[in-house]
C-alpha cells in the first residue's frame, strides 16, 4: 500500500478550502471577469508559499502557482467562472434565484479541488526531497470563452509533463471520454431601414438575412457528421417596432464536431451559408470569430493508473443530512431526469473502469491542453444522481456537505496521481509515448486564430 500520508493537509485545510469554495460560489462571476474569484486564490497560493504568474496570456484573470524544481513538471488545472441565468440559493430544493449568474457546473469547488491537490503534492515535496515541480493553473473563462485555448496558443503549458483536472458530476468515476472540437462565432448582418408599408422595397432586412442563414444551416444538419452539434442563439433582432425594416442582426453560432478538421470544415460551409443569406436580402454580412477549443486526446496509461489510486482511496461516505437533502432535491426536482433515484440519490463508490474511448457530446477546453501534453480527468460526485449540468440544481447543491467532501476527495485523488507521475518514470514515459502516438506528427495547432483576443462574457451578453 503506497504512503499517502502527505494527503493529510487535505484534510489539515478542510475549513479553508470549503471556506474559498464558498466564497467563490458566493461572488459568481462570468467568463474572463472573475477578478474576485482570481485574487482569492491568488492569495491562496501565495499565502502558501507558490510562486506566482499573473496575467498569462495577457488575460487579467489567467494566472499560475509554481513550487518545486526540476522535472517531471505536473500541472493541475482549475476553473472558477459561473453562467449567467443559474442564480439560485444554495440548499433550496425548488427554484429560488437570488440573482442573475451562478455556479451550475461546480467551477467554484473545481478550482479549490485543484488547489488542494497543488498542495498536497508541495507537501509532499518538502517532505521529500524529490525532484519535480508542481504548477496549478488558474483557468479563466471555460464556460463560453476556451480561456485554457487562448493560454495555450501563448504558450502556457509548454513545459508540462503532464496535466490532471476533475470536474464536479453525479457520479465519481475516471473521465475516459473525448469531447467535440467547437468554434463560436458572431455574425452580423446590415442592411437598410425603411418604412415597412409605405416603402417596403428601399429595405434590406438583416433580420431576413439571419432568418435565411438558420434555414440555410438547418439544411445543412442533414450532411454532416453524425456527432457534429451547431447551435445558435439570436442576440439582436435589429429592434422591437415590425413596420420599420430591421437594419441591423446578429446571431451567435457555436459549431462543434469530433475533430478540429471537421470543425474548420463546418465553419467555413456556415460561413458560405451566411454570405448566401446576404447575397438573398442584398444586405452586408461579417464574423467575429469568438473562440474555440479542440477535442479532448485521452490518456489511457494515466486514467488507469487514476483508477487505480481511486481503489486505494476510496470516496467518503455521505453524511444522513447529506442523503436527505438529495433525496428531497430528487423528490421535488429531478423526478424523471435519468438516474435520479430517490432510494439511493447519491453516488456511492467509484464506477468501473470503462473500456475504450468514448465521445461525450460536449466540450472543454482542457482539449486544448491534451494535444500539449499528456492529460487525465475524473469525476466526483458532489451532485445528486441525474442533477443535469448547467441548472440551478447544480447551484443550489454547491455549497453542501457533500460537494465539499467530494471536491476533497478529488484533491487527495489527484495530489496521488501527480505523485505517481513525479516517481513513476517508466509511466510517464508510457503516458508520453501514448500521447506521440494519439496527437500525431502535427502536434498541436491552435484552432484560435492568432489577432483574436478573449471576449468577455458580459460583453457578449450586451451585443
Amino acid at each position: 500500500m503506497a504512503d499517502f500520508s502527505y494527503l493529510s493537509i487535505v484534510d489539515e485545510k478542510a475549513a479553508f478550502l470549503d471556506t474559498l469554495a464558498d466564497a467563490i460560489w458566493e461572488h459568481p462571476e462570468l467568463a474572463f471577469a472573475e477578478h474576485q474569484s482570481a485574487k482569492m486564490l491568488i492569495d491562496a497560493l501565495r499565502a502558501e508559499g507558490f510562486e506566482v504568474q499573473q496575467n498569462l496570456a495577457d488575460i487579467p484573470t489567467a494566472f499560475s502557482g509554481r513550487f518545486g524544481s526540476g522535472r517531471p513538471v505536473i500541472g493541475l488545472l482549475g476553473e472558477f467562472d459561473a453562467l449567467s441565468g443559474v442564480s439560485q440559493r444554495a440548499g433550496a430544493t425548488s427554484p429560488e434565484p437570488i440573482g442573475a449568474a451562478g455556479h451550475g457546473c461546480g467551477h467554484n469547488l473545481l478550482g479549490v479541488g485543484s488547489l488542494g491537490a497543488a498542495l498536497a503534492v508541495k507537501r509532499y515535496l518538502e517532505t521529500t526531497g524529490c525532484p519535480g515541480t508542481v504548477v496549478y493553473y488558474g483557468c479563466p473563462g471555460e464556460e463560453g470563452g476556451s480561456g485554457k485555448g487562448f493560454m495555450a496558443r501563448y504558450g502556457a503549458f509548454d513545459g508540462l509533463d503532464a496535466a490532471l483536472c476533475w470536474h464536479p458530476k453525479d457520479v465519481t468515476e475516471v473521465r475516459v471520454f473525448s469531447t467535440l472540437a467547437n468554434v463560436q462565432v458572431l455574425y452580423r448582418f446590415d442592411g437598410m431601414a425603411s418604412h415597412a408599408a409605405a416603402y417596403p422595397e428601399q429595405g434590406r432586412s438583416a433580420l431576413d438575412a439571419v432568418e435565411l442563414m438558420n434555414v440555410g444551416v438547418n439544411f445543412l444538419r442533414e450532411h454532416m457528421v453524425s456527432d457534429a452539434r451547431i447551435h445558435y442563439a439570436i442576440t439582436d433582432s435589429g429592434g422591437i417596432s415590425p413596420n420599420v425594416v430591421q437594419p441591423h442582426a446578429e446571431v451567435l453560432y457555436l459549431i462543434r464536431a469530433p475533430f478540429n478538421s471537421q470543425v474548420r470544415e463546418l465553419f467555413d460551409r456556415v460561413c458560405d451559408i451566411a454570405r448566401g443569406a446576404a447575397l438573398m436580402t442584398g444586405t452586408h454580412v461579417e464574423h467575429t470569430f469568438i473562440k474555440a477549443c479542440s477535442n479532448v486526446i485521452p490518456n489511457e496509461a494515466i486514467q488507469r493508473d487514476l483508477y487505480r489510486i481511486m481503489g486505494q482511496i476510496p470516496p467518503p461516505e455521505p453524511e444522513p443530512a447529506s442523503l436527505e437533502f438529495a433525496r428531497e432535491l430528487t423528490l421535488r426536482s429531478l423526478a424523471g431526469k435519468p438516474d435520479a433515484n430517490p432510494e439511493a440519490p447519491l453516488c456511492l463508490g467509484v464506477l468501473p473502469y470503462r473500456e475504450g474511448d468514448v465521445l461525450m457530446h460536449s466540450s472543454t477546453d482542457v482539449g486544448d491542453v491534451s494535444w500539449i501534453c499528456p492529460t487525465a480527468q475524473i469525476h466526483a460526485a458532489t451532485w445528486a444522481r441525474g442533477t443535469p449540468g448547467h441548472t440551478w440544481q447544480v447551484t443550489a447543491q454547491g455549497k453542501s456537505v457533500q460537494a465539499h467532501s467530494m471536491m476533497r476527495y478529488a484533491s487527495k485523488v489527484l495530489a496521488a496521481e501527480a505523485v505517481s507521475l513525479l516517481t513513476d518514470p517508466e509511466l510517464l514515459e508510457r503516458a508520453k509515448a501514448e500521447h506521440r502516438r494519439r496527437v500525431g506528427p502535427e502536434g498541436y495547432v491552435p484552432p484560435i486564430p492568432q489577432g483574436v483576443r478573449p471576449m468577455p462574457m458580459e460583453a457578449l451578453i450586451e451585443k
